[in-house]
């Protein structure tokens, strides 16, 4: 494992400050950050979480009574280093809005129905390859009041933890082809269209399941000249 962090994985990330997404403003810090050195409990351990893994936590379809409403998904991919090789046993956590675009949350207060089979998250482990897959439902746009009349994309939260508590890593993904993508600022709080792209799911036709789901591939990759833009707010 490299100990030096490539300083042109910062340039695939958004900056704190995005002015058109306003409350970034509020929350960007205006003076210099102060550089904390971590310990030796937080570079090697505890491994948060890993061991809470259950079976079916990786399918959003199966935790209620019946099936959540909505369009059922698969997405999966690998957790990839700047190499482009796979990292095995990583946490692998998602959180989504329902097919109506409304979060189980109570500060949610979109006017869309709640899906009583629906908790929209989910938690995974990648596999020796790096390997992940969740089924889930296709989240819809909902509203956010950044600007008049601005509704977020379609997107899914993904959250990466390594072996500590230090290592955790959060990003979205988006669907391809969303009318929504230019009227977005978070979305677009990335300027490099390439870095932005990678955010962006490949509609996966060779592994969508017959009569079941289509499949979405979305490879997150750690850091590197090619790596997954990751929130910084």
């Amino acid at each position: 494992m490299t100990l030096s962090y490539p300083l042109q994985s910062l340039v695939a990330h958004p900056p704190r400050l995005s002015p058109a997404y306003k409350s970034t403003v509020k929350r960007s810090p205006t003076k210099p950050l102060i550089p904390m050195r971590h310990t030796l409990s937080e570079l090697t351990g505890p491994v948060y979480g890993h061991e809470t893994v259950r079976e079916n936590d990786n399918d959003l379809t199966l935790q209620g009574k019946g099936e959540p409403l909505g369009e059922r998904i698969i997405v999966h991919g690998h957790v990839l280093d700047e190499d482009g090789r796979g990292v095995p046993n990583t946490l692998v956590e998602l959180w989504q809005a329902n097919a109506c675009g409304r979060y189980v949350h109570v500060v949610d207060q979109h006017p869309a129905p709640l899906d009583p089979n629906f908790t929209g998250a989910g938690r995974t482990h990648s596999d020796s390859e790096g390997y992940y897959r969740f089924v889930t439902i296709k989240p819809g746009a909902y509203p956010w009041g950044n600007h008049h009349n601005a509704w977020r994309p379609a997107h899914i939260h993904f959250s990466v933890f390594g072996h500590s508590f230090v290592s955790r890593l959060v990003t979205q993904m988006y669907f391809p082809g969303d009318p929504l993508f230019p009227f977005d600022p978070i979305f677009n709080s990335v300027t490099d269209e390439k870095a932005r792209n990678r955010m962006v799911s490949d509609f996966d036709l060779e592994n969508t399941k017959p009569d079941w789901a289509l499949c979405y591939r979305f490879n997150i990759v750690l850091r590197g000249r090619n790596a997954t833009p990751m929130e910084t707010k």
